[in-house]
């Protein structure tokens, strides 16, 4: 009776999640032989062949204004956005078409600005990225978001999905990241546990990202929290004891 309710504690404490599966920012060492991830500068989104642009006009010139009132905020959102095409340019009201793809959106901003400056001299313009969103699918809650400012990162994307779910494999997170010109998508696979993901090409996420969490194949045999393994434990032996008793009065 005791080696059997040992080997079942022990069963039973093997499928509980540890700190060591789910935990973030642990320290890389020789027990747990997480990966040392080198640290890269962060590269600032640039613009690709697809994306859709919104801009607004500034000008003193009332009768440009009235004219490109379209682009003007309307109930919290901008009446128009503009692709980005194929030979990389963007077709604006009263410009030829200018270039801006591999621009980041600071720069596209300064472009713009120089050419709207031909037609109107006191011309100032504030370009966004329409397209400024990510997506999750996998053993997290799926769905698109937005990027709310420049330079976020995979725990602060996650945390806007209510982070990974236990049985979510972290020590396998892909990004899906598309590519200019055709090129094939780039897929950047990452072990999110370790501490050393910070500063890492794996830390931010970009505009078109998409991060797929798999799920553990070990996971249908974990318990996702200590009073469901409380559980499993008091009903596995109140069933153990009930099939014992049950064999001794057999055998009376």
């Amino acid at each position: 009776m005791r080696f059997i309710l040992f080997g079942l504690v022990a069963v039973l404490l093997s499928s509980c999640y540890s700190h060591r599966q789910i935990g973030y920012l642990q320290e890389p060492t020789k027990s747990n032989k997480l990966p040392v991830y080198d640290s890269v500068p962060y590269e600032p989104y640039r613009i690709r062949v697809n994306d859709e642009i919104i801009y607004r006009l500034i000008t003193l010139d009332e009768t440009m204004s009235k004219m490109l009132g379209a682009n003007t905020i309307t109930n919290g959102q901008y009446a128009n956005s503009y692709r980005v095409y194929e030979d990389g340019t963007v077709d604006l009201p009263f410009l030829k078409p200018v270039k801006i793809q591999g621009l980041t959106e600071l720069e596209a901003q300064d472009t713009l600005k120089a050419a709207f400056r031909e037609i109107i001299p006191d011309a100032d313009v504030k370009v966004s990225l329409y397209n400024k969103y990510f997506s999750v699918v996998g053993d997290a809650r799926a769905g698109q978001f937005y990027v709310y400012k420049e330079k976020m990162n995979i725990f602060q994307a996650l945390a806007m999905t209510g982070d990974v779910m236990n049985s979510g494999d972290r020590r396998h997170i892909r990004i899906i990241r598309p590519h200019d010109n055709g090129e094939e998508p780039e897929i950047l696979e990452f072990d999110m546990r370790t501490n050393t993901i910070i500063d890492s090409k794996y830390y931010y996420i970009y505009p078109n990202d998409v991060i797929y969490v798999a799920r553990t194949k070990d996971s249908f045999y974990k318990v996702p929290t200590y009073t469901g393994f409380l559980g499993l434990i008091t009903s596995s032996v109140a069933l153990l004891t009930t099939v014992l008793n049950y064999v001794a009065y057999l055998y009376k």
